[in-house]
């Protein structure tokens, strides 16, 4: 279970509804939003960057609620969970909207609609193996990653040669397309977890290993929403994944309209692949 911020009763005037005097003379509108994110970062280091400003949330609503007339309070709450859904480190948002002088007809306390909804990052993770049954490895390490990551589609398996390090057996590799709610150093830590539990062990660099997990891309390039991070923990997008064959051949056959950010140049990953040297690319 996520971590909650609550902000709750967030009141303005607006002129949503379906009959012309809501539309004319408007009436009061109660908004109440629940942010699922994770705590755990602010709560040990008291820094104001690592949590959610939630003056800035009940902004929002409140330009929300006084904005375009809508009919519908189901869409006023949808546009108010599209707004918290985009701030970093927003898992997913419950968004409740009160309409409490709706004209119904007969007497009530309250008429409210209520959503959930839940941010989905595409992201692109690439996974190798090249030690005991790598195929198996690899569907096992999908498996295990559980409610990390959504709508899953994974590439053909296949088998490339190792890329530096001493000498070592071929590599099965394949990549996985999916959505995720997590932020990147949170899923990262999931992949690590899962990576773990495989036995992987960093002894030696670019040596043979039960299981590779890479977080290649978080977020959409082609509108501009992927991250870029370059930190002591995780750089995005991969900063080798442009020049990896084994990355951008299986890559491309589960999603032949894919682009990566080089540098400061959005990429078709088709256009990539066929610059680098993928010969001993081989499906199994």
């Amino acid at each position: 279970m996520s971590d909650r911020i609550s902000l709750l009763g967030v009141r303005a005037r607006g002129f949503h509804g379906v009959l012309a005097d809501e539309k004319r003379d408007g009436q009061d509108f109660v908004v109440d939003v629940v942010l699922h994110v994770d705590l755990a970062p602010a709560g040990t280091t008291d820094d104001l960057a690592l949590t959610i400003n939630y003056a800035e949330v009940g902004a929002d609503v409140v330009r929300r609620i006084e904005g375009p007339s809508l009919d519908l309070i189901e869409s006023l709450a949808e546009q108010v969970a599209a707004d918290a859904l985009v701030r970093p480190g927003v898992r997913a948002v419950e968004v409740t909207v009160h309409k409490p002088s709706a004209p119904v007809g007969v007497p009530f306390g309250d008429v409210a609609v209520t959503i959930e909804r839940t941010r989905a990052v595409p992201v692109v993770i690439a996974l190798g193996a090249n030690l005991g049954d790598a195929p198996r490895t690899l569907q096992s390490a999908i498996d295990d990653l559980g409610d990390a990551v959504q709508s899953v589609r994974r590439a053909p398996f296949v088998s490339t040669d190792p890329v530096g390090g001493p000498d070592q057996p071929r590599y099965t590799n394949t990549v996985v397309l999916a959505t995720t709610a997590l932020a990147p150093h949170e899923l990262l830590a999931r992949l690590h977890a899962v990576e773990a539990r495989h036995g992987r062990v960093r002894e030696v660099r670019w040596g043979a290993r039960t299981l590779d997990l890479d977080l290649i891309q978080y977020g959409d390039p082609a509108s501009g929403t992927d991250v870029r991070c370059d930190d002591l923990v995780l750089t995005l997008p991969h900063p080798r994944a442009h020049e990896r064959g084994f990355v951008l051949q299986p890559w491309s056959r589960v999603d032949p309209d894919a682009v990566l950010r080089v540098g400061d140049r959005v990429v078709p990953v088709t256009e990539l692949l066929a610059g680098v040297d993928a010969s001993d690319v081989e499906d199994i």
